[in-house]
């Protein structure tokens, strides 16, 4: 059967074949992120999925979404497509961590002004690696194109996730305590929050993303555009070995705002700024753009990508668990009454 075409809508901007091309790009990309329960193939109009619940008394689905925001904005001056997709899954499943679901698919939406169908499939596989570290299954998504509505070069990537977990078993906060130590998870770099104050800052072009500066041993665009971290396989391996009192992802708005939100009102987060190693590339953009402390705590996440609250007797093991895993982490601070938030010292 032969696929359709318009002349018409080519003319108008939006090429059919173009995404059909992508389509059949992207599929090698998709079928590496197969697990038990895929039930559905590319090209499909929904993505299907069973659910193994036979190990979970009361099955609760979690889902996430998000998108990758203005740092695409870096990916456009570095031709470079093939990892925002990881960032796009890794801010969704991040978040459905923080109640110790695991991921079990993705779901992606790519809105262009124009199908470049290799440009598509690099987008795609930096979802589908997204999802092989998260170990969930690329199911599904939309490609969009939008003549008129985005620039011909330009994108916009967002997309979300649904995950499990047993409700006996949801973490949220209530057995958090005082005197329960925080634990931080070293992240990759800014992640995806923060961009729009990055560009502010360095009046980031062509030519300041190919400027090389010695604190980060790379190009500013370089260092910019590596992927948010996926902490799927390391985090639920300590919440199911050790036990976790409390889970945040620092994204937009850094400790000030993520930390407090894990804490029941009653209790706050005391850090200690000098528990772990800031990233140079957050010292660059302080001193830069002549940016406060505090604003930087209150916009970025300075090296944590993830803080985690358990019981004080568990802290050291759950350090040598995660070390074991391949995860940098750090004792940053610890759990005290007072109003709900955060002190950072």
């Amino acid at each position: 059967m032969s696929k359709s075409f318009s002349e018409s809508y080519k003319a108008a901007g939006v090429d059919v074949t173009a995404g059909y091309k992508a389509v059949e790009l992207m599929k090698e990309h998709i079928r590496k992120t197969g697990i038990p329960g895929v039930l559905s193939s590319v090209g499909g109009f929904s993505g299907m999925f069973e659910l193994d619940i036979k190990n979970i008394n009361k099955p609760v689905l979690v889902s996430g979404t998000d998108g990758v925001g203005t740092k695409l904005k870096i990916a456009f001056m570095l031709n470079n497509h093939s990892t925002v997709g990881q960032d796009c899954v890794a801010m969704c499943v991040n978040d459905v961590l923080c109640v110790g679901a695991k991921p079990l698919f993705f779901l992606d939406y790519i809105a262009l002004g124009k199908n470049f169908p290799q440009k598509v499939a690099d987008i795609v596989k930096g979802i589908s690696d997204g999802c092989v570290l998260a170990g969930c299954a690329l199911i599904g998504g939309e490609t969009a194109e939008m003549p008129g509505f985005y620039p011909i070069d330009e994108y916009d990537l967002a997309g979300f996730t649904v995950g499990i977990v047993d409700k006996e078993k949801i973490i949220d906060g209530s057995k958090v305590k005082s005197g329960d130590k925080l634990i931080g998870l070293a992240s990759s770099g800014v992640h995806s929050n923060g961009f729009s104050l990055i560009r502010k800052v360095f009046q980031v072009d062509i030519s300041k993303v190919n400027m090389n500066f010695d604190e980060l041993g790379c190009t500013l665009g370089e260092e910019l555009i590596k992927p948010t971290k996926i902490y799927v396989k390391s985090m639920l391996a300590v919440i199911n070995e050790i036990g976790v009192n409390a889970v945040s992802h620092i994204t937009g708005g850094g400790f000030y705002e993520n930390i407090p939100r894990m804490l029941p009102n009653n209790l706050k987060a005391v850090i200690n700024k000098n528990s772990f190693p800031i990233l140079p590339i957050f010292e660059l953009i302080k001193s830069t753009g002549n940016i406060s402390e505090r604003d930087m705590f209150n916009t970025f996440n300075m090296g944590i990508g993830m803080v985690i609250a358990v019981d004080s007797e568990k802290a050291n093991k759950a350090i040598n668990l995660f070390d074991s895993l391949g995860e940098k982490a750090y004792i940053i601070g610890e759990v005290v009454e007072g109003e709900n938030g955060i002190e950072i010292n």
